[in-house]
């Protein structure tokens, strides 16, 4: 692997306060506009982020009490989560993104070395370790920070970040091509984002 659970827990304290930076502020009209990813506001979006906080929550509540908790209790209720996003204020976004993030980073903190190395099983259906729950949500705040369309790209991510993140795609894609070109047009490329390589095929949105 391209990253320690230090790294992971480094990102996702960092990615989170981007992120949450970004929304700050955002009006009415602003969470209405499209991000990239296509068929989404920036409501959906950051409803999305809320969510897999509190999804990512029941992991760790399970990895600390070995309570069975899935992320969600089916496909149907994740997309629920997103949809009721569409209808918040940006006030009640903001409070949710804000405060499922505090309360996933408070259960972390509680956590000993023992439950951290606890198995949970994700959304995907992968038997992980605690331990890689730090490094889902950092997947999540900073891919979906240059998804908000707010200036961010994926040049402005971490580079040790856009490693990881292109080691742990590939990974999870399987089969595909070798692609040269620099580092974040090739993460931008995997996590099926928009990009400037003029020889890569297209691949599906990832994450």
């Amino acid at each position: 692997m391209a990253h320690t659970f230090a790294d992971s827990r480094r990102w996702m304290t960092d990615g989170t306060t981007l992120l949450a930076d970004e929304v700050a502020g955002l009006t009415e009209q602003e969470y209405d506009a499209p991000t990239l990813l296509p068929g989404w506001t920036r409501r959906h979006l950051v409803a999305h982020v809320a969510a897999n906080a509190d999804a990512l929550g029941h992991l760790v509540h399970w990895a600390a009490t070995g309570d069975e908790t899935p992320m969600y209790s089916s496909p149907q209720d994740r997309a629920a989560g997103i949809e009721r996003g569409t209808s918040m204020s940006a006030d009640e976004l903001g409070e949710w993104l804000h405060g499922s993030a505090d309360r996933l980073a408070a259960a972390m903190a509680e956590l000993s070395d023992e439950q951290w190395a606890a198995p949970v099983v994700t959304a995907q259906g992968r038997t992980v370790p605690a331990t890689e729950t730090p490094w889902m949500r950092s997947r999540e705040v900073w891919v979906h920070v240059v998804d908000l369309d707010r200036g961010h790209r994926f040049e402005d991510l971490p580079p040790d970040f856009l490693t990881a993140l292109v080691e742990d795609i590939t990974a999870r894609r399987g089969e595909v091509p070798p692609v040269d070109g620099p580092l974040p047009q090739v993460a931008a490329w995997l996590a099926g984002r928009p990009h400037t390589l003029t020889d890569a095929p297209a691949l599906a949105p990832w994450l």
